[in-house]
């Protein structure tokens, strides 16, 4: 079962970005069943920019607090009035500022020159403490780039000769650059998933109607059912909404 993270490291001075990139990229090779998307930003305004329009929503953000146009202090107050609630550590040539920096809920303040051991340590706490959280995007690449998207704006997925689509409540639909296998075991860590027979995923939050034959989801979208598959598919949505199905019906 994997986990996918967002990781942005933001920082004016060049030789610490590639520093603290190199560390982040050996960390990610001692985590197997993690995967991991690393994004540099050197200056907070492309940060903010990228956050406020949604177009970014790292899990962690490891933030120099001294920053040439802008504090990375008053970068991390911006963030937490839009309303980010990613994991931030502070990355400084000073102490000065710990306190100011657990105002805006900091998960960590490390002093540079920053060591493996000491920020592997802290990434290992932070992943923790997000994992217990339960998770609300998936990560997938597509168009030459990582785009991160909410759980419930995914109303189904569907394959296509070799092509695997994407459909979004939005109304629109990505075409993904992974098999269909791998895009299940992206998906199926989440309840909300089902699939059916080889060409689809849906979200079951999104069904609107199931009958023997087909099942119909919000966005006006039928799929006719695989033979057989009827009476599974039946238990397993009402147990996504109500739990153990013997409540339902009296016994099995």
């Amino acid at each position: 079962m994997f986990q996918t993270y967002q990781i942005a490291i933001c920082d004016d001075e060049e030789r610490d970005l590639e520093q603290v990139g190199q560390m982040l990229h050996t960390y990610c090779q001692l985590i197997p069943d993690r995967t991991f998307s690393i994004r540099r930003f050197q200056n907070a305004k492309e940060l903010l920019a990228a956050v406020e329009t949604q177009e970014y929503q790292p899990d962690v953000l490891m933030l120099d607090i001294f920053l040439a146009e802008d504090s990375g202090l008053t970068a991390a107050k911006e963030l937490r009035n839009m309303g980010y609630n990613g994991k931030i550590i502070f990355l400084t040539v000073s102490k000065e500022y710990a306190l100011e920096a657990f105002g805006v809920e900091a998960a960590s303040y490390l002093v540079k020159p920053v060591c493996e051991k000491e920020l592997f340590g802290v990434l290992d706490n932070v992943l923790e403490s997000l994992a217990q959280r339960q998770p609300d995007y998936v990560l997938f690449e597509t168009d030459n780039h990582v785009r991160r998207l909410a759980l419930d704006d995914i109303i189904y997925c569907e394959a296509q000769r070799k092509e695997q689509y994407i459909c979004l409540k939005q109304g629109d639909c990505l075409l993904l650059r992974m098999t269909m296998t791998r895009l299940w075991e992206r998906l199926c860590m989440h309840k909300d998933f089902i699939k059916l027979g080889v060409s689809y995923i849906v979200n079951m939050n999104h069904i609107e109607r199931l009958d023997m034959q087909m099942l119909l989801l919000d966005n006006g979208k039928e799929i006719y059912l695989p033979r057989g598959t009827y009476k599974d598919l039946r238990e397993k949505y009402f147990d996504y909404y109500f739990g153990d199905r013997t409540l339902l019906y009296g016994g099995k």
